[in-house]
């Protein structure tokens, strides 16, 4: 082999080398690449995960829809136990203990969590975000613990256990978007849940109503979805087609809608009659709640519950007064038309 040869042959195996080297360096470049999309991918999907909710025109509340939507998405029924959806807010309870519970349970009830806009028809069914803040840490200072109706007939008919402290339930009606934004927040950070009476029509989120992902994400916040029918009708104004229509097909929809059982029927402006009762005992429901104000027993007719209507300007004192001043209340009457 001569000297030119060799030298050629040396070029090859220099070239190929060369070659190896550069294979390598794209190699481990386009790994690191791929580490560093996948990465930036999960970051993102993190810093996301508190803003899942659905996006309103209203600039001015975005802030306070991120703030519940990071609460609602941890998917708590209690602060330590998730809810699964479809399933009754009592599946997150403990062991039934077969000891039917005996004590007796205010329910409170709740509209608009914000200032009265000037004009409003009916001002004292808004109370202020921080007077209702200031409620909350009353009650449970007080040693009040919020659970919901389902959670609270299971500890009456199979002694299911409750969370520490005295039960309570807080029942919030017609699906306002404040609801949302300013009482979901602050019931979470206390690990606490409430009840939601929605209506299906008549208040959409245009006019101050819940969208479908809010009411999922109260749902999947342990929130308990019942419902005051399809548009807040006056039900003992109806013939036996509109009250089906009203309730049976209410239920149905919530059902099919967000996979929740829907145990729970709230009287529209509390009217209900023995013709209305009926009704909703052959749609399903367990029982309903009604404005006649008292406190609920494991005695107490399931479908004339009492509650404690708490209006606009009622301080954290006067809440604690009131709800002891209603303990030894008369049972709802029945049949109620309004006052």
């Amino acid at each position: 082999m001569d000297a030119e040869e060799l030298q050629r042959r040396r070029d090859e195996r220099a070239r190929a080398r060369r070659k190896r080297r550069t294979r390598r360096r794209v190699g481990i470049g386009t790994t690191v690449g791929v580490v560093v999309i996948a990465v930036a991918v999960a970051i993102a999907s993190a810093s996301g995960s508190g803003t899942s909710g659905p996006t309103r025109t209203h600039a001015s509340k975005s802030p306070r829809r991120t703030r519940a939507t990071a609460h609602a998405t941890t998917r708590h029924g209690r602060a330590d136990a998730p809810h699964l959806r479809g399933e009754s807010t009592a599946a997150v309870l403990g062991p039934e203990t077969g000891v039917r519970g005996t004590a007796s349970v205010p329910v409170l009830m709740y509209h608009v969590i914000a200032p009265p806009p000037s004009g409003a028809p009916f001002p004292g069914l808004y109370v202020q975000p921080q007077q209702f803040a200031q409620q909350m840490q009353a009650l449970k200072h007080a040693g009040w613990h919020a659970v919901t109706l389902d959670q609270l007939q299971a500890y009456w008919s199979k002694g299911a256990k409750l969370p520490p402290g005295k039960p309570i339930v807080i029942t919030f009606d017609n699906g306002y978007h404040s609801q949302y934004t300013e009482a979901l927040p602050v019931l979470h950070r206390m690990g606490w849940v409430a009840d939601e009476n929605i209506q299906l029509s008549g208040l959409p989120p245009s006019q101050g109503g819940l969208t479908t992902d809010e009411v999922k994400a109260m749902v999947d916040a342990g929130w308990e979805l019942d419902t005051q029918g399809i548009s807040h009708a006056d039900l003992i104004t109806l013939d036996a087609s509109q009250l089906r229509y009203q309730i049976d097909s209410a239920r149905r929809t919530i059902r099919r809608r967000y996979g929740v059982p829907v145990n729970w029927f709230c009287y529209p402006s509390g009217h209900y009659d023995t013709t209305v009762i009926d009704a909703v005992r052959a749609a399903g429901y367990i029982g309903s709640t009604t404005v006649v104000p008292g406190w609920a027993g494991p005695s107490s007719d399931p479908y004339r519950l009492p509650r404690l209507r708490v209006l606009g300007g009622t301080s954290a004192t006067a809440l604690l007064s009131q709800i002891a001043d209603t303990r030894t209340a008369s049972a709802p009457p029945g049949s109620y038309g309004g006052a």
